[in-house]
């Protein structure tokens, strides 16, 4: 059974940190797109960063440019998101997917519909 699990999420201050996990098992993602997307308070899920199969290229959304940092080890089949600067807006539950279907892409999507497999999702809440 493949499964995205993701952690790191929590509660904390305007301006702090917080660096979320993705660990991927029952198949390799080594080869595919890695992304992330969040989900506010009656928001739509929205993009927040992927990263392609070996780093070359790499996409932000403009809101969180300059504050997250998207990464990979694909050795440990994991991939995850440094935030910094964190800001109220930013409260939402974070979720990994995995564009399964392509390999060795290195083009980028931004939508929701091009990612196969997701995970549960993990709850940031960024407090004034």
């Amino acid at each position: 059974q493949v499964q995205l699990v993701e952690s790191g999420g929590g509660l904390v201050q305007s301006g702090g940190s917080l660096r979320l996990s993705c660990a991927a098992s029952g198949r390799t993602f080594s080869s595919n797109v890695m992304g992330w997307f969040r989900q506010g308070p009656g928001k739509e899920r929205e993009f927040v960063a992927a990263i392609t199969w070996n780093g070359g290229s790499i996409y932000y959304a403009d809101s969180v440019k300059g504050r997250f940092t998207i990464s990979r080890d694909n050795a440990k089949n994991t991939v995850y998101l440094q935030m910094n600067g964190l800001k109220p807006e930013d409260t939402a539950v974070y979720y990994c997917a995995a564009d399964a279907d392509r390999y060795h892409s290195s083009t980028i999507s931004r939508l929701r519909t091009t990612y196969e497999y997701w995970g549960q999702g993990t709850q940031v809440t960024v407090s004034s």
